[in-house]
């Protein structure tokens, strides 16, 4: 079961980019340059074909318990803690990839329930392309906050 916070997290963060004027949703570039389709997912290339409304919000809702699963894995205590920390470490996973998380000072900040190290390593992580991104800076203030 999700966390009852993650889903709004991901949508106010990953949004909902190139809906087309026929209502379909089309690849573009994120902000550190991967190509990527609906909420924030991964494709290989621009050269995918658009999807539905409908086919954007169902895979947020894969990839959202795809990355709730992996985030419980790599730190077990998350599941005796409030939903609004699983869903800020969840958020994390999805936006930067288990890989990511596993090796991460803030993996061992949250393993160690060191909830303010946690959010203070969580400000770290605000870089995409090599660039301070505005929008990685509010996402990471919004995570430290579920985490307190």
């Amino acid at each position: 079961m999700l966390p009852p916070e993650l889903i709004p997290l991901l949508k106010r963060f990953e949004g909902l980019h190139r809906v087309g004027k026929d209502g379909l949703v089309y690849p573009y570039l994120c902000p550190a340059g991967l190509p990527t389709q609906g909420y924030g997912s991964l494709v290989r290339d621009l050269n995918v074909p658009p999807i539905t409304v409908d086919e954007a919000q169902v895979l947020l809702l894969a990839k959202a318990h795809e990355h709730m699963l992996q985030a419980m894995a790599l730190s077990p205590g998350l599941a005796s803690e409030p939903s609004r920390r699983q869903a800020a470490i969840a958020s994390f996973v999805f936006n930067l990839g288990s890989g990511r998380y596993k090796s991460s000072t803030l993996r061992k900040r949250v393993n160690a329930k060191d909830w303010a190290g946690a959010a203070a390593e969580l400000q770290k992580w605000v870089w995409g392309g090599g660039k301070k991104l505005p929008g990685l800076v509010l996402r990471r203030q919004a995570e430290a906050q579920l985490l307190a």
